[in-house]
């Protein structure tokens, strides 16, 4: 069994960093103070590398062995969310409209301790990499990081990633090998038509008619593709048909979409079919058509070997592992660590009735934080010793 070094007297700290974080949010490509604090946490800790401005504003250390070996990257992520937060909390957001409302404070904070762990002692072989990602609720962040050219010198051979859960039981774990968190991406479509009087609608071009086959038809494309709920759906997020005023019958319209699948080839194919029925719809009224996306998420597959490293370190901890019998339906940027890695990703339960993920009143629970620091460190130190 690995000896670990994290010392439980740190993680007071690790709390007071957590919830200072909490109360300072900034949203996905903005996290310039929430970087400059968790630099200046691992300056402190002299770790062998310090490597900022990654994909934007992503902070990792390096703790090596000097050794020939593995290098493995544990991540979390640096952004909060454009939501306000509603709680009364003495640490709640000073940032109107904006929350850290997915814990992603927290994860930061178990990060922040596991890089405590390796400065008392340095890997016995290989590396291990501390990430701190920017702007993973747009899925862009990881993305950024991986182009990075200065990704090149930190590519991982294993990446490990977590993520709490509520409904999960507090401090159960859950994870299973291979499709773990499906793909998703948002997709826009503008059509386009002709304004007219309100009493002489023959004189214009509306999308109505479009607008509610694509209404009643997306969220029916993984059904036509012979594709069931635990593989693929299609959600309705925003609809829009011309300006509300009685005078006008309407030019325009708006369609907004969020598609999901179980992996990225079967994503493809559902975003391919969205696309061929918008163009379909706005071909059959006489209409010009925009279709755009943003916020792709790949899916995330969990490597067999990892996995089982994974599971081997809830077993030492004593830690309630859950089934976990079929893909989660919602994205992880994480998902594209695989393209470049062996990768991992586990849930740590933050409590049945803990508020879910994004809901206003949502906070992350601190005692999560020194289970998910010895988890991580019990694999770090079985793969680098």
């Amino acid at each position: 069994m690995a000896l670990l070094c994290y010392d439980d007297a740190r993680t007071p700290e690790l709390v007071a960093l957590r919830r200072e974080l909490h109360q300072m949010p900034e949203v996905s490509g903005d996290e310039v103070a929430t970087a400059l604090r968790v630099a200046g946490f691992l300056a402190a800790l002299d770790p062998d590398r310090l490597v900022t401005g990654l994909g934007g504003h992503g902070v990792a250390a390096v703790f090596d062995s000097g050794l020939p070996g593995p290098t493995i990257l544990f991540r979390c992520e640096l952004d909060g969310l454009p939501i306000r937060e509603i709680s009364t909390l003495a640490w709640r957001s000073r940032i109107e409209g904006k929350g850290h409302l997915c814990g992603h404070d927290g994860h930061t904070a178990i990060v922040a301790g596991l890089a405590t762990a390796l400065a008392v002692r340095r890997p016995a072989r290989g590396r291990a990499i501390v990430l701190f990602q920017p702007a993973e609720e747009t899925g862009a962040g990881a993305a950024a990081v991986i182009a990075d050219p200065e990704f090149a010198s930190l590519r991982p051979d294993f990446s490990f990633a977590l993520h709490n859960l509520p409904g999960l039981p507090l401090g159960a774990a859950g994870i299973r090998p291979g499709a773990f968190n499906f793909a998703s991406e948002g997709l826009r479509i503008r059509l386009e038509g002709k304004t007219s009087h309100a009493s002489q609608p023959e004189n214009g071009k509306s999308p109505a008619a479009a607008l509610c086959a694509l209404v009643a038809g997306l969220p029916e494309l993984p059904a036509r593709m012979g594709l069931d709920s635990d593989r693929a759906l299609v959600t309705l997020v925003h609809a829009r048909l011309g300006e509300a005023a009685f005078g006008i019958a309407p030019g325009e319209a708006d369609v907004w979409a969020t598609l999901r699948s179980v992996d990225d080839d079967l994503q493809s194919g559902l975003m391919q079919a969205a696309r061929a029925l918008a163009l379909e719809s706005a071909r059959a009224h006489g209409l010009a058509v925009d279709i755009g996306t943003e916020d792709r998420f790949a899916a995330c597959h969990n490597d067999p070997d990892a996995t089982a490293c994974a599971e081997r370190a809830f077993q030492a901890e004593g830690v309630s592992v859950v089934a976990v019998d079929k893909p989660f339906r919602w994205s992880e940027d994480f998902g594209l660590f695989g393209s470049v890695s062996r990768s991992a990703l586990f849930v740590l339960g933050a409590g049945v009735d803990a508020p879910s993920l994004h809901n206003p009143d949502y906070d992350f629970p601190d005692d999560l934080i020194p289970l998910g620091v010895r988890l991580f460190e019990r694999i770090a130190r079985e793969m680098c010793g």
